[in-house]
């Protein structure tokens, strides 16, 4: 590990509001991982023995006149039948692989008990992938989901899709003042995703998954796991997991007040064993698609949980 990054202050993300400030500053820590990469780690998170490599490969250039010492396998025979001569077709490597992160910043993720909610921390999570792709020369871009709305940046070589994705952040990571009721599940990020992530893309799927069980996520879900190289970022808080000890908590959104009561303790012990169960569930469905999946919780540094499963460059 890079000695500057040993003295790297281990405070995450604060707060309950995502800040502009902050996921640009994101740019100098990104630098220390290689999100690109394909790590041993990575395939144990999805159940695979050993890394594999999808979506890079040939793609084709141009045909010119057969010459000798030129694979026949390359022979484009409908050019030399119309011709009369032997064509073949030249192929270059295919490098790029383009990054896309997927952010929930819907209203379950505006929640947290330690350092900051799981919308600030999914966006800090997010923001250092994309600086971290783009300090690795790839195309970057992303999808934040909202209550009601859905902004998408499609992936170019520039600083200003980052600070594009950045604004969708920041406008959907606020607290929502409006009654609205939410229109958007994850369906609709999955979809969103289907139409403008290229095949080889890495897609980095950020979110607290409360709703990835629903039966029309698995269609989508499961075309997507196929076409493009899916890592699913469960970011949680560690009070969703299991009910503080019995008392009266004052609970509040940013907007709206209310309080908790923990005092029956079989009311503690059903939400824990339906939170695991969840969890489980969740775990086992990303598994049987081959889906890489990091939990990152609100009290994490986002950069060291990452280094778990990137190298550091």
């Amino acid at each position: 590990m890079p000695e500057s990054l040993v003295h790297r202050s281990i405070d995450g993300p604060s707060g309950a509001v995502v800040l502009s400030d902050a996921l640009i500053a994101n740019r100098f820590s990104a630098r220390f991982v290689d999100v690109t990469g394909q790590t041993r780690a990575l395939a144990n998170l999805a159940g695979m023995k050993r890394a594999r490599q999808r979506g890079r490969g040939v793609e084709f250039d141009e045909v010119r006149a057969y010459a000798a010492g030129d694979d026949v396998r390359a022979i484009d025979w409908r050019v030399t039948a119309r011709s009369g001569t032997a064509h073949t077709k030249l192929f270059h490597e295919d490098r790029e692989q383009p990054i896309l992160v997927a952010i929930d910043q819907r209203t379950p993720m505006k929640f947290g008990s330690t350092q900051c909610f799981k919308s600030v921390m999914a966006a800090h999570v997010g923001t250092l992938a994309l600086w971290s792709a783009l300090g690795a020369g790839e195309r970057v871009g992303g999808v934040v989901l909202g209550d009601n709305s859905l902004s998408d940046t499609r992936p170019k070589r520039s600083q200003h899709s980052v600070l594009r994705v950045i604004g969708d952040l920041v406008r959907e990571g606020a607290p929502n003042a409006a009654d609205n009721a939410p229109s958007n599940d994850l369906s609709h990020l999955l979809q969103q995703l289907e139409r403008i992530a290229r095949p080889g893309t890495r897609v980095f799927l950020i979110s607290d998954f409360h709703d990835l069980l629903e039966a029309d996520n698995f269609s989508p879900l499961r075309r997507l796991a196929r076409r493009t190289q899916l890592v699913g970022i469960a970011v949680n808080d560690r009070l969703e997991a299991e009910l503080p000890r019995s008392g009266h908590y004052a609970v509040t959104d940013g907007n709206h007040h209310s309080s908790l009561d923990t005092g029956a303790d079989t009311i503690r012990e059903a939400y824990a064993n339906q939170y695991r169960s969840n969890q489980e569930l969740t775990a086992r469905r990303l598994r049987e698609l081959r889906i890489p999946l990091l939990r990152i919780s609100t009290g994490d540094d986002p950069l060291r949980r990452l280094l778990t499963v990137f190298p550091a460059r």
